[in-house]
């Protein structure tokens, strides 16, 4: 147990940079902390779209969560990795489709919760804010919120957004998906994205670097290694793309590669 001055209540230190404060000062927020702003600068000096692939990133999510409410008729979401709260959340999206729809954000950084509370999301009926951790399915699936608003023998969504990244091998990322994948009803959706370096190594590999640094370095995959997290479902159409292809709203002009993060949404198959 730390016993550091600079270390606030709730397990929150403000002197180490976490993803959940450096994504929230790439999309323009506000809740981020001077360490999570020296880090973010960091990586924007070695690959300046990162401010873009943050952007598209939200529209991904907002897309999938979109076609996921209206189309694919889900009313139950387990946002894992949610990140700070910021506008266009997931519970916003498939609620203004279906105002029935229930969601759980899961993540491990104490401030997301903390700010999740300013905003007073915990207090709504069908919204949960939970602190676990991805390398602990088992504890996401059975904490009390999350069997309060899921009904695991109904289908439903896990979003598992920008998260990925920051599992190393070690922890066999796989296995931990396929553990979230095995919990779902059949008819259920999986969501995921995660960053490549494919596209553009270099960038990624400055941007890399300065993760390691942080409370989470990242570990960016190819595309097959990437798909391999779709195992057991059905991805739907289009497929795993850069995300600014994944069912855009409109024509736009960005090359998909300036924005190296793939994603998709596979569909768990029915019981014939």
């Amino acid at each position: 147990m730390t016993t550091d001055s600079s270390v606030q209540s709730g397990g929150i230190d403000p002197s180490v940079p976490t993803a959940a404060g450096m994504y929230d000062y790439y999309l323009g927020g506000k809740d981020n902390s001077a360490a999570d702003r020296r880090a973010a600068n960091k990586v924007l000096a070695a690959a300046p779209e990162v401010i873009l692939m943050a952007r598209e990133n939200r529209g991904f999510i907002q897309r999938a969560v979109r076609f996921l409410a209206r189309d694919a008729g889900i009313r139950q979401f387990l946002d894992i990795g949610s990140g700070l709260p910021t506008q266009g959340n997931v519970h916003e999206i498939a609620q203004a489709e279906a105002p029935d729809a229930r969601v759980v954000y899961v993540d491990n950084d104490p401030k997301v919760l903390a700010h999740s509370r300013a905003l007073k999301t915990t207090e709504s009926k069908t919204t949960s804010v939970i602190t676990a951790d991805l390398r602990d399915p088992d504890a996401i699936l059975n904490h009390p919120d999350t069997r309060a608003q899921i009904d695991f023998d109904q289908p439903m969504a896990i979003l598992l957004v920008a998260v990925l990244h920051f599992i190393d091998d070690e922890t066999d990322p796989y296995a931990i998906v396929a553990h979230l994948r095995d919990a779902m009803a059949p008819g259920s959706y999986l969501v995921i994205n995660h960053a490549t370096a494919d596209a553009r190594p270099d960038n990624a590999g400055g941007a890399r670097d300065v993760y390691k640094n942080t409370k989470y370095p990242a570990t960016h995959r190819s595309r097959d290694q990437i798909e391999r997290f779709f195992d057991g479902v059905h991805l739907i159409d289009p497929g795993l793309v850069f995300v600014s292809e994944w069912r855009p709203d409109t024509k736009t002009d960005i090359t998909p590669e300036e924005v190296w993060i793939l994603g998709g949404v596979g569909r768990k198959p029915t019981v014939e």
